[in-house]
């Protein structure tokens, strides 16, 4: 068993290119059999959600996955991290002092993988198309600051932004900033379905049964120019239901590349293990977890009942019980390592203590025990998340100022449930989409924010998150963002947990490993080779 670890150190709050590979390759592939790439998440279409795959409605990281593969942006964060640099654009730029207006021009001869032109309109089409759709994912918020879009000639577009917003060029890169062909999308609705028309790298090639998509392949886009290396000719992600059986697959060969979710054991077992046929890669990652709320329930609407929880919940003990190394406890929704971040939380609760958390509770006159459900997802997160919840439950419930149940849902029902305020409790994970401490404080506490949470905080929304995105040096912005983090550990609308590390394991012929997925858990298939086992 070869372990490569990879540990991306942190500048400025931004990850810096690493100075090892995993035997990368620029090379093209020489064709043959796709390189497949084993997944537990799953891509399934329903009455709630019937267009997974739609850059206009999909926000999480296993859909993202798939459009980052085939749909292309104007801006990508580069191989090796730091700023994003330009994709389907030549060059961006803000044109003047106040970061409002931001204009990019695209490279010549761009053409969807059908071989239609990609025009400047097309960009705005399909940014106002996002804007207008305005899908209850939460997605379109990420363009929030975006006032207008036009155009000047079939190459430049010029975006008008209601304020200054530093983090824009991270904003272009992601899939809601996608560029679609409006031959296959209707302006004012979702494409229903699992094919998609785009720009990027590569073609898909779907297979579903019964709504769900079971497999698909990517092939090389002849069409395709960007910034981006293509290492192969042929790749395909395979969804499993279970971690279990995808390390099933990758024993027998079946699969080439495990990647998430691993479970604990899994990771564990392939670090120590001696057979030299398995590689497992160690990256650094910015994925959270934390605990979400709905403070207009009654159980949880006073803040003293989730300041006790704050209070209660030791993190240490719960990462070493389910996660051993490969988590670390988080005090703020911002991860260590990224500029801004705060351990708010402890500075304000400090170590775990009973008699605090008891105090809070009879200085508000809330009756104890008290009674409250944490829900969960059984299928999205990792097969460790029961046992995570299960340590919650009994540290709550061991101070006998809480009498806790939980519940477990699988995700295609448990994110449409949250979204509608059925959950007095949740937990959820969050893979940023950029690594800036904005993506871990405005998509959940600015207006339109993905959760639709019903706190609302008028100094978070009406000045921090304003005067933070008006810094371009963003260690300049670190007194808005440690500000926000103080004011979210006295509030408690969400309770952070821990941080965890990203791995990816494959077959030890597959060179790239290194690059297959980045800090904001982006699945770069392009960077996948083939080269010679051992």
């Amino acid at each position: 068993m070869n372990r490569k670890i990879l540990v991306l150190p942190a500048v400025a709050g931004l990850l810096v290119p690493a100075l090892a590979a995993c035997g990368g390759s620029d090379g093209a592939g020489d064709g043959g059999d796709a390189i497949v790439t084993g997944t537990t998440d799953r891509f399934i279409a329903t009455k709630d959600a019937p267009a997974p795959l739609d850059p206009a409605y999909s926000y999480d990281v296993g859909s993202w996955n798939v459009l980052r593969q085939t749909v292309q942006t104007l801006m990508v964060q580069p191989r090796g991290e730091g700023e994003p640099v330009p994709e389907a654009a030549e060059s961006c730029t803000f044109t003047d002092s106040g970061n409002e207006r931001y204009v990019c021009k695209l490279r010549k001869d761009l053409k969807f993988s059908n071989g239609d032109k990609v025009t400047a309109e097309d960009v705005k089409y399909s940014i106002d198309r996002a804007l207008a759709i305005k899908a209850d994912s939460g997605v379109f918020a990420l363009l929030s600051t975006i006032d207008t879009v036009e155009t000047s000639g079939d190459r430049e577009v010029i975006f008008h932004l209601k304020s200054a917003d530093a983090t824009f060029p991270y904003k272009l890169s992601t899939p809601v900033a996608g560029i679609v062909n409006p031959d296959d999308y209707t302006k004012s609705k979702l494409r229903d379905g699992f094919d998609i028309s785009g720009s990027g790298p590569y073609r898909i090639q779907p297979k579903v049964e019964g709504g769900e998509m079971v497999s698909a392949v990517f092939t090389r886009n002849p069409h395709y120019k960007g910034s981006l290396t293509v290492s192969n000719d042929k790749v395909e992600i395979r969804p499993f239901k279970d971690p279990d059986a995808m390390g099933a697959a990758l024993d027998k060969g079946d699969i080439d590349v495990m990647t998430r979710s691993m479970t604990p054991e899994q990771i564990q077992k392939l670090s120590d293990s001696a057979d030299g046929s398995v590689e497992l890669v160690e990256i650094q990652g910015l994925e959270i977890r934390y605990l979400g709320f709905d403070t207009d329930a009654p159980t949880v609407r006073d803040k003293a009942v989730r300041q006790a929880m704050a209070q209660l919940i030791n993190r240490g003990s719960l990462v070493s019980e389910v996660y051993g190394t490969q988590a670390e406890p988080l005090y703020s929704l911002v991860p260590a390592a990224v500029t801004g971040h705060s351990n708010s939380f402890f500075n304000r609760y400090g170590d775990p203590s009973v008699d605090k958390a008891k105090d809070l509770l009879a200085d508000a006159g809330v009756s104890t025990p008290v009674r409250l459900t944490l829900n969960y997802t059984t299928d999205h997160y990792g097969a460790a998340t029961k046992q995570e919840f299960e340590v919650l439950q009994k540290q709550l419930n061991d101070s006998g100022l809480f009498d806790v149940s939980i519940k477990g849902t699988a995700w295609d029902t448990f994110v449409h449930a949250e979204r509608k305020g059925e959950y007095e409790v949740y937990g959820m994970g969050w893979f940023p989409d950029f690594p800036d401490a904005d993506n871990f404080l405005a998509p959940f506490l600015d207006k339109d924010n993905f959760l639709k949470l019903p706190y609302a905080n008028t100094r978070i929304r009406g000045s921090l998150i304003p005067d933070s995105r008006r810094e371009a040096d963003r260690i300049s912005a670190s007194d808005a963002l440690t500000e926000i983090q103080d004011i979210v550990a006295e509030d408690v609308p969400l309770i952070p947990l821990w941080q965890g590390k990203q791995y990816v394991a494959a077959r030890d012929d597959i060179t790239g490993t290194a690059y297959a997925v980045n800090s904001s858990s982006t699945l770069q298939l392009w960077e996948l080779n083939r080269g010679v086992g051992g």
